[in-house]
């Protein structure tokens, strides 16, 4: 019964008595059991934690920042939070602007663009977070302008608009160059995996970063053909001279991995391979795990229900998300069947944000076999607080499968 309808009953069952309609009310009421979201003060212990040992998502900071931040923030107000982040990323970029040093300038650029991520963490679903998130562009373009090879922002052509990837390719080609079509997932963004995919370029292959759906600037939210916006971008690099259009493998952290595991099997021809890391699949989409599962996670810092609320299209709350998800099943779309490019699928045995069974369902589905590393002690995308961390998987685990797979594919 649905729960509206059940909660009537109860009301009616307090005055007059409780009946067996009641009682499976009571029942149904109780499956929907979920753990409560983080006061702000277990917000605030569990974020100063994980920046001392380098967790997400407060890997990169220094732990004297976040807890600059933290001091004067006492209450779950999005404005409140995004407003003292910005304030600890403000000192850096007023001390960029005072620096004749060019390094040293774009090393404060570069720790103000974290803070201001920070600051409209998880997703800018405030009037305070959404300046934040446009601060933390401007400071991150400032940052960028010290890399070598360059970035450059790029506009993608879709739908009579365009919207803004990052582009960068390796240093002195003479060739053309294998490309990474990388994806941010539900509360990183294309910064996010620009910054992580810099250091493909040393061995020769380029990459495109895109915010995912409903994220950034992506130009959709998510739906169940949000994935169009990908086929644009590999459309624009079908037309750059530069790419090697036979080498194009698709990467996608997180809800990202969703994206990529669905352009394996839509764009199956256009990739030469795709990651899926922690990639959500069928489970992860019934109303089930959005209850049980999603609604209160500890594993996420804080508020994981409301940002996907903010990233898909036509949603208000959670049952209109309890309404939409079912529909983005792969399995439900019938894809699993299709044929796809070989894939890494890497995730953790003791995630709590995507169901183990979704990685096993998309690894016993298509035509190839698929690699996968799997953390038996890992958490969501095979993280664990201590080794395993999101550099070392993916400059251990992700790069090098991408360049092993590049590397024979030039044996064919």
């Amino acid at each position: 019964m649905h729960k509206t309808k059940c909660l009537l009953a109860i009301q009616r069952g307090l005055v007059w008595r409780v009946s067996a309609t009641l009682l499976a009310c009571l029942v149904s009421l109780s499956a929907w059991s979920q753990a409560p979201e983080r006061t702000i003060d277990e917000i605030k212990v569990e974020a100063q934690a994980r920046a001392n040992r380098g967790g997400y998502p407060m890997g990169g900071l220094d732990p004297r920042d976040v807890q600059k931040a933290l001091a004067n923030i006492h209450t779950r107000d999005r404005d409140e939070w995004a407003r003292n982040w910005s304030e600890v990323a403000n000192g850096y970029v007023s001390e960029a602007q005072a620096s004749s040093d060019r390094a040293k300038a774009a090393a404060a650029y570069k720790k103000a663009w974290r803070l201001f991520y920070m600051a409209q963490w998880p997703v800018p679903n405030s009037e305070g977070k959404k300046q934040a998130y446009a601060q933390a562009l401007k400071a991150y373009a400032n940052y960028a302008q010290s890399l070598d090879p360059p970035l450059e922002v790029v506009q993608i052509p879709f739908e009579g608009k365009s919207f803004s990837a990052y582009l960068r390719l390796p240093k002195n080609t003479t060739q053309k160059v294998p490309m990474i079509l990388a994806i941010s997932g539900l509360d990183s963004r294309k910064e996010t995996v620009a910054d992580s995919y810099g250091e493909i370029l040393a061995h020769g292959v380029g990459f495109i970063a895109v915010d995912s759906p409903g994220t950034g600037q992506a130009p959709v939210k998510v739906s169940v053909t949000s994935e169009r916006m990908f086929s644009a971008v590999l459309d624009y690099l079908a037309a750059l001279p530069q790419v090697d259009t036979q080498r194009i493998i698709v990467s996608g952290v997180s809800f990202g991995g969703y994206w990529a595991s669905k352009l394996a099997f839509v764009e199956r021809n256009r990739l030469l391979g795709s990651v899926a890391q922690s990639p959500p699949i069928d489970d992860f989409f019934s109303e089930k795990f959005l209850r049980e599962g999603t609604m209160g996670n500890k594993e996420y810092l804080f508020d994981l229900a409301p940002a996907f609320i903010n990233v898909f299209e036509g949603a208000q709350t959670v049952d209109d998300l309890a309404r939409l998800m079912p529909a983005m099943s792969l399995k439900a779309m019938g894809l699993l069947g299709r044929s796809t490019p070989p894939m890494l699928v890497v995730g953790g045995v003791k995630d709590t944000q995507v169901p183990m069974v979704d990685l096993e369902l998309l690894m016993r589905s298509g035509d190839v076999p698929k690699d996968a590393w799997i953390n038996p002690l890992g958490g969501h995308l095979g993280r664990e607080a201590k080794g395993w961390t999101d550099p070392v998987i993916f400059s251990k685990v992700i790069v090098p499968w991408e360049l092993r797979l590049i590397e024979a594919s030039y044996k064919k």
